[in-house]
């Protein structure tokens, strides 16, 4: 018969979780789970937008795209959180600011602008060098929790090259100096709405009455756009329920459902790896053209997407 003296506390063996520590680590691995899904989910999304895009430039300029999809997201932000953020401080509605006229205005512009001057293709792989400029940011303004192993470079060549095949094949590149260099700055600019959402993370609002209040400075910042560009939307267009399909496709789901998770994405795992999902967005959208559009995938476009796809798994190593 076995006694248990009540005096002596049971005490865990060395190195053995107590039940708290383990539902922490519990939590913190589905976080991580929930974070890696809501940034494959948006880059899902994000990867098939260039499809419902091109069925709208035959009737809008893309001025006119941006301003109506951003103005529904708003809405639907409104309706999804009908309260306002209060004004707190100055640092606060200059991130939001900032956030606004990097991740909405600039980033968009920059892009539509750039595929005037240089070749789909060109821009696809440039627009993909962003989360290696979201890791130096992060490494210069130091944010907290934001560390790259030597992985996430060498992740990122293979991503890079593999992108390189999946666009260009063996076409070889094409370089138009001026719409390449205007995709680099919009690649930084998303870089930099990254950073900022991370920060705005942390202010700890209700992350669709922030991502509102970044929509409301990316459309006032829009609006001199508005006249350099001769915004005059053929409204009467709406009436087609393809074109309107496309547009609240856009609106509703790409831009304030997907920018609402891919900052829950940010806040689960961090914007180092939430930015390594934009490998992915060449390589949805090809599939996403051969499913919808019916076009053909080349023996050099399958190789790219596997690289790709072998850099995105590297890039999250630790």
């Amino acid at each position: 018969m076995s006694y248990t003296n009540p005096e002596i506390e049971t005490v865990p063996a060395a190195g053995a979780a107590g039940p708290e520590e383990g539902t922490i680590s519990q939590k913190k691995e589905a976080g991580e789970v929930h974070g890696h899904l809501a940034a494959l989910f948006t880059i899902l999304v994000w990867g098939t937008t260039y499809i419902s895009t091109k069925v709208l430039l035959r009737d809008f300029k893309p001025v006119e795209i941006l301003m109506i999809r951003f103005i529904i997201g708003y809405g639907v932000l409104w309706l999804l959180y009908p309260h306002r953020i209060r004004y707190k401080n100055i640092r606060e509605e200059l991130t939001f600011l900032l956030a606004g006229l990097s991740g909405v205005t600039v980033y968009y512009l920059l892009e539509n602008i750039a595929l005037q001057y240089t070749m789909a293709s060109n821009i696809g792989v440039l627009i993909t060098v962003a989360p290696f400029f979201t890791a130096i940011l992060s490494k210069v303004f130091g944010l907290q929790g934001e560390k790259t192993s030597v992985w996430f470079y060498i992740g990122f060549v293979l991503s890079m090259a593999g992108l390189c095949l999946l666009s260009f094949g063996g076409a070889g590149v094409q370089l138009h100096l001026f719409g390449d260099f205007l995709g680099l700055c919009a690649a930084l600019s998303w870089a930099v709405y990254s950073v900022l959402s991370k920060k705005i993370t942390a202010f700890g609002y209700n992350i669709a009455g922030t991502t509102r209040r970044i929509f409301s400075y990316g459309i006032l910042f829009m609006i001199p756009a508005m006249a350099v560009f001769h915004f005059n939307p053929p409204l009467v267009k709406l009436k087609d329920p393809v074109i309107l399909a496309n547009i609240l496709y856009l609106g509703i789901v790409a831009s304030a459902i997907c920018f609402v998770v891919w900052n829950l994405a940010v806040r689960l795992i961090g914007v180092v790896k939430t930015s390594v999902y934009i490998y992915l967005t060449p390589v949805v959208t090809v599939i996403s053209s051969v499913l919808i559009l019916h076009e053909k995938i080349t023996f050099a476009a399958g190789i790219g997407i596997v690289m790709t796809l072998a850099g995105l798994v590297l890039s999250d190593r630790k």
